[in-house]
């Protein structure tokens, strides 16, 4: 896709469409920090962007070293260098229930009533169905803010969602609720957010690291969501470990054959760096491995290097930048 270039001579930053990006993937692979850093990315030349949690840990405000999202206030995290603008909200179950039953059943009152009886966390805890139309459904809402242009509009909505484990699940909320309603409400609200997670404009982005357990989980998530009809946009290989040896050298030093000879150093000195080597360069070896096994799903892959430094508001930036560079964000 070609690209106007900017006055000082750069491409300019891809359009992106109102919607929705949904990031996934097994835990500790790093998935609040590549969500952060994809709504990063989608918030160029003053866009509006909201980045939306729905665990509850408080992950987006700490990553973005501001107070904790309280109730359902969609505050700004950040204005990144390109231009845009980031604004967080961190969803909670009950929370969306109460705002529900005053939407649909007048029932504001009761409702908090109802709450401090416990009768709205047993309500979400024997229809667990019920609790992720609940959280989707104020995704939803968001979503369709942009196109129409209504107050709080957002260009682009990016959710840090669910582990893979269980992320088919969460977005099928069709199925969620063929136990609890047939009609009704209910039934209409999980109608209107299939639709919108079932669109052109709505992406699943998987992040796994370039081990076993995560590219497994990764490839079954993506396995599990053909069903549901709802597209998977990317994967996104995390904290990878970048090498300077060519295949011939890689191949010499995970065997311990590399010769390794530091001036100075004695012959026993050299032959445990050589050892230290043969150990880093296995461990790179499983990582092209794992990810040609990737490269097998036949979708757009991009990968993202270990940063020893740890994560703040410059790497995530950084992060946004590599992203942007290597995924057509603006297809979604």
């Amino acid at each position: 896709m070609s690209r106007t270039p900017s006055p000082d001579g750069r491409p300019t930053p891809p359009a992106p469409r109102h919607g929705l990006h949904i990031v996934s993937g097994k835990g500790g692979t790093g998935k609040t920090t590549i969500a952060a850093a994809l709504a990063c990315a989608l918030a160029v030349d003053g866009r509006r962007v909201l980045l939306c949690e729905v665990e509850g840990r408080g992950g987006l405000a700490e990553l973005f070293g501001v107070p904790a999202l309280v109730g359902d206030e969609e505050r700004r995290l950040t204005r990144t260098p390109s231009g845009g603008h980031v604004h967080g909200l961190s969803i909670d179950a009950e929370d969306a229930l109460l705002e529900y039953l005053e939407t649909f059943y007048h029932l504001g009152l009761a409702g908090r009533a109802l709450d401090k009886f416990g009768a709205i966390d047993f309500a979400t805890s024997i229809a667990p169905g019920l609790r992720d139309v609940l959280l989707t459904g104020k995704v939803y809402e968001a979503v369709r803010r942009g196109p129409t242009r209504r107050p709080g509009a957002y260009d682009a909505v990016v959710l840090d969602a669910p582990p893979t484990g269980r992320i088919s699940q969460f977005l099928n909320v069709h199925e969620a609720v063929s136990g609890l309603a047939r009609m009704g409400p209910i039934r209409n609200q999980a109608d209107s957010i299939m639709t919108v997670l079932r669109s052109a404009t709505t992406v699943v982005h998987l992040v796994t690291l370039l081990e076993d357990m995560p590219v497994t989980e990764t490839e079954e998530a993506v396995t599990a969501l053909r069903p549901t009809r709802i597209a998977v946009g990317s994967v996104i290989e995390n904290m990878v470990t970048p090498t300077p040896l060519d295949p011939d050298e890689l191949q010499q030093a995970a065997a311990g054959t590399l010769t390794v000879a530091v001036p100075g150093w004695s012959e026993a000195q050299n032959r445990a760096l050589a050892a230290e080597f043969a150990v880093d360069a296995a461990r790179t070896q499983q990582q092209q491995e794992r990810h040609t096994r990737l490269t097998g799903l036949s979708l757009p892959l991009a990968a993202v290097p270990f940063d020893p430094a740890g994560i703040d508001e410059a790497a995530l930036f950084s992060i946004a930048d590599q992203l942007r560079g290597q995924l057509e964000l603006e297809a979604a």
